[in-house]
């Protein structure tokens, strides 16, 4: 069975535990990239990661954005969207599709 994980400050990530999901609270870049390399090594399919931790661990996210698992997916934080989640969506099926679909950009 694949393992689901969240990375993100403890008060964005905190709820995910009662859903049975693996809870990583990470704060500074490296501690970051770090658990995201850790965690693809350990088999997560799946890697749920708050917008502000992708944005400072994207070098590690960047790595496996191509590959089959683990799939890292953006959200956001209890501060709020900054709207990097929808704009992965949106390169993810421009990149599969080769065009923007979902907004009517190109």
């Amino acid at each position: 069975m694949y393992k689901v994980a969240v990375l993100g400050d403890k008060d964005s990530v905190m709820g995910f535990m009662a859903l049975g999901v693996d809870v990583f609270a990470v704060y500074e870049a490296d501690e970051i990239k770090k658990a995201i390399h850790k965690l693809a090594e350990e088999g997560y399919a799946v890697i749920y990661i708050t917008e502000k931790c992708y944005v400072d661990g994207r070098d590690a996210v960047d790595k496996y954005k191509d590959s089959g698992l683990p799939a890292i997916i953006v959200v956001p934080g209890i501060t709020g969207s900054m709207g990097l989640g929808m704009n992965g969506v949106r390169e993810s099926a421009k990149r599969a599709i080769g065009a923007d679909i979902l907004f009517g950009g190109d």
